[in-house]
């Protein structure tokens, strides 16, 4: 005869159940304690040094041209020892480690970072000078866009205005007068594109920009010479003489002089100054340069 044994057939699952809970929970923190031992908890730790040491490391490399491992050390000297005197020194030298390698737009950066925080130490206007010259560097030719020159021009006028006596005014100077032609030449340029097209009120808008703007620049004997010829096919031949004059008076011995004089002279014209034009006003800006 067979019985039923009646509340023995669920009995061996909550027996296994329990011993699973107290089984896997174990298995679970031992897997957890056995990879614990294989994680290097140095990672975790933050591995500083003195300022100093790390500041003088990245001048180190710095001069011996090590420049990633320069810009390294001072980046670790303004995370590990923030708002210190280290930290604001190698902000400044981090931006010239930058510059060095030829990274500018993290130099401009990181100069313009410095004087921020910054405005009124010494090396301000050596920051200033890091964003000049990294402007500067990426000037291109006239024929292209001359926004790199115009950037340069600002930043180095601010430098000779803000810190007159800086022992980097001289070469922010050379630098306004490179920015400049650069600026001038690029308006040359546009100027002999509209002349050459016959579209000389265009062409004079160009020129005269160079002889009101860029006075002391290599340029303007041209410009002078440019606007003798567009106001001549104009029919405005009092300008006209009035611009060979005054390209006359500032370069005799020119070339473009010459040509601007046989132009009138072909026409019975001579070269005359008009003292009411704007021509003979901004001619004694002229410094013959």
């Amino acid at each position: 005869m067979f019985f039923k044994r009646v509340g023995q057939s669920k009995a061996p699952q909550r027996s296994v159940f329990l011993a699973l809970s107290v089984v896997v929970p174990s298995l679970f923190l031992a897997a957890c304690m056995s990879s614990e031992k294989d994680i290097d908890l140095s990672t975790y730790v933050d591995q500083t040094e003195p300022a100093d040491v790390l500041y003088n490391q990245g001048l180190a490399n710095l001069n011996a041209g090590r420049l990633d491992e320069a810009s390294k050390k001072f980046d670790a000297v303004d995370r590990q020892h923030p708002y210190s005197e280290w930290a604001r020194k190698s902000m400044v030298m981090g931006a010239f480690a930058d510059y060095r390698k030829g990274s500018y737009d993290d130099a401009i950066q990181s100069a313009k970072r410095y004087l921020a925080l910054y405005p009124s130490t010494d090396d301000a206007a050596y920051a200033q000078y890091i964003i000049g010259l990294s402007y500067y560097r990426q000037i291109k030719d006239v024929t292209q866009d001359q926004k790199e020159a115009r950037q340069t021009l600002q930043t180095m006028q601010d430098l000779v205005t803000r810190w007159p006596t800086s022992e980097y005014v001289d070469d922010a100077k050379e630098k306004i007068r490179f920015a400049n032609d650069q600026l001038a030449g690029k308006e040359m340029q546009i100027g002999r594109y509209y002349l050459e097209r016959r579209e000389y009120i265009a062409a004079v808008k160009r020129f005269r920009t160079v002889v009101e703007n860029y006075s002391n620049t290599r340029h303007v004997e041209e410009a002078l010479a440019r606007l003798t010829e567009s106001y001549y096919a104009l029919g405005l031949t009092s300008e006209a003489q009035t611009a060979a004059a005054v390209l006359g008076t500032n370069y005799p011995d020119s070339s473009w002089y010459k040509d601007s004089y046989k132009l009138l002279q072909s026409n019975g014209l001579a070269p005359r100054e008009n003292a009411g034009s704007w021509i003979s006003k901004a001619g004694k800006l002229i410094t013959g340069a």
